[in-house]
């Protein structure tokens, strides 16, 4: 797995994860429980990570959109 996306707002992660399911990149959301538990105060970032051979399309995707990685 590779991360793609390390951000603290919950608009941006649902959005890119919208993004690159649409595209076919499967995701997986980590640190959502950590962040929920300590607050969502910002203290843990939450990450998108894509299989190793989905990188390239999801950096892809991202960039295009808008969202630099």
């Amino acid at each position: 797995m590779r991360v793609v996306l390390i951000t603290n707002c919950l608009v941006r992660l649902t959005f890119c994860d919208a993004l690159l399911r649409d595209a076919g990149v499967a995701t997986l959301l980590l640190d959502m429980h950590a962040s929920a538990t300590e607050g969502s105060i910002g203290a843990i970032p939450r990450r998108i990570a894509v299989d190793e051979d989905d990188e390239r399309q999801a950096l892809r995707v991202l960039r295009e959109a808008g969202e630099c990685v």
